[in-house]
């Protein structure tokens, strides 16, 4: 698709991450001429939607939606489609409609480089991301013009109280709010009754937990045995659900499990950490005690509710994980990793390929100066400072994310291209 001036670009909007994000990069793209349409899928869409003239309810049916969508895009001249997420499934189908008839598509998603960067790509994220075509040498073929120092992200969550309490107002609107859209139906295999009740559950028991997992990496960290560290995802995450060859963290426990018991020195401990947002609806704690007496692993595997992985990294001896963003981190640090699934940062220079039971026992260490690169390649492109939940990441990231959305290109194309704007100014001052 050729480019246009920001006064002709017309986007359409569809579901976003809970709270006021997309209300306001409406506003930007707004001003700076372009004109948008939001369509809603539920009461929760809806409350966080403040031009009700631009709002456009869906409450037909899923298999209604790719027509409806058509229609939206022919009436109003879109240009654009923006959305956070590309595998749920209306935003799947939109996508394919999308590339059809000629649209750019913005996606949005976590960061890859968590806590205080988020994600922007063009027509796919995380194993649709075009990083997943990209090789080491073309990344470092394009950053040789920059040369600075870029900074290492917090070893913390920005905004996690925030994101659960606009996760829990936004189910609560879906479940008592939402008798105009009687047909929506949650891409989660959860109600949204049961979803609404486990961010209540989550935010009533958050002191608790942390005291149980201050006390639980107390244990680890000054424990005196050597550990391996295993990342958990949210069983319903698209990442783990999409891009994974496991149905269920169970299945991936089930092959860490025997890897470990087979592999593993027997004074080597495990050590395996829950993703900050679990909220109990896998059955994570019946499941390791299932395995742990089938293994015969009894005081070597520890559990840790989530926390900061910064303590649990100091003094592991390697990690593994399915796809988690988090295994950035491990690798920056330059420890052995393992993962079973498609990810942006699976390249063959930092990433082991060994046998689960072989790296275990003698993990391979990767190449650090790599990674180094890709992760700056990344912090040029497609990582822009702040977050979707908190008054101050959003207003970071309003200061860069209408101008790349604008771009003709997608910032890794300029990147590659050598036409990218200087990034000087996405570093943040700390």
């Amino acid at each position: 698709m050729a480019p246009v001036e920001s006064d002709s670009r017309r986007f359409l909007f569809l579901q976003g991450p809970h709270g006021w994000f997309f209300n306001r990069l409406a506003k930007g793209l707004c001003a700076a001429g372009a004109q948008v349409w939001r369509v809603g899928f539920n009461m929760g869409d809806a409350v966080f939607w403040r031009d009700k003239s631009r709002y456009i309810p869906f409450s037909d049916t899923l298999d209604q939606w790719p027509a409806c969508f058509r229609a939206l895009v022919e009436e109003h001249q879109i240009t654009d489609i923006a959305l956070y997420g590309d595998v749920r499934p209306i935003h799947a189908q939109a996508i394919t409609i999308a590339r059809d008839m000629g649209l750019t598509i913005h996606v949005f998603e976590e960061g890859y480089l968590r806590p205080y960067w988020i994600t922007y790509e063009r027509d796919g994220s995380n194993g649709h991301s075009k990083l997943m075509d990209l090789s080491l040498p073309q990344m470092r073929q394009a950053l040789e013009k920059c040369d600075l120092e870029l900074p290492d992200p917090p070893a913390h969550w920005g905004d996690m109280r925030q994101h659960v309490f606009y996760g829990a107002l936004y189910h609560f609107c879906v479940m008592a709010l939402n008798g105009r859209y009687r047909n929506f139906r949650p891409h989660r295999d959860l109600s949204v009754a049961q979803e609404f009740k486990l961010y209540l559950k989550r935010l009533w028991l958050m002191p608790l937990h942390s005291l149980e997992r201050r006390i639980a990496t107390w244990r680890v960290r000054n424990g005196g045995f050597p550990y391996h560290l295993v990342l958990l995802q949210l069983e319903h995450d698209s990442s783990f659900r999409a891009h994974s060859p496991f149905k269920s963290q169970t299945e991936f426990l089930m092959e860490v499990f025997d890897g470990f018991a087979k592999g593993a020195p027997r004074h080597h401990h495990l050590v395996i950490k829950a993703h900050p947002l679990e909220d109990g609806r896998a059955p994570l704690r019946i499941t390791i005690r299932a395995l742990i007496k089938g293994h015969g692993l009894e005081g070597r595997v520890h559990f840790l509710r989530g926390g900061k992985l910064a303590q649990l990294l100091n003094h592991a001896r390697s990690a593994v994980t399915v796809n988690s963003t988090a295994a950035q981190q491990v690798l920056w640090r330059g420890m052995p990793l393992r993962i079973f699934g498609r990810a942006v940062y699976d390249k063959p220079e930092f990433v082991s390929t060994q046998a689960i039971r072989t790296f275990f026992a003698r993990p391979a260490r990767p190449d650090a100066r790599a990674y180094r690169d890709y992760r700056h390649f990344l912090l040029e492109t497609s990582q822009i400072p702040g977050g979707y939940y908190s008054l101050r990441g959003r207003r970071q990231l309003m200061r860069h994310v209408v101008d790349l959305m604008l771009a003709p290109q997608d910032p890794y194309t300029a990147l590659i291209e050598g036409c990218a704007a200087p990034r000087q100014q996405l570093r943040m001052v700390r």
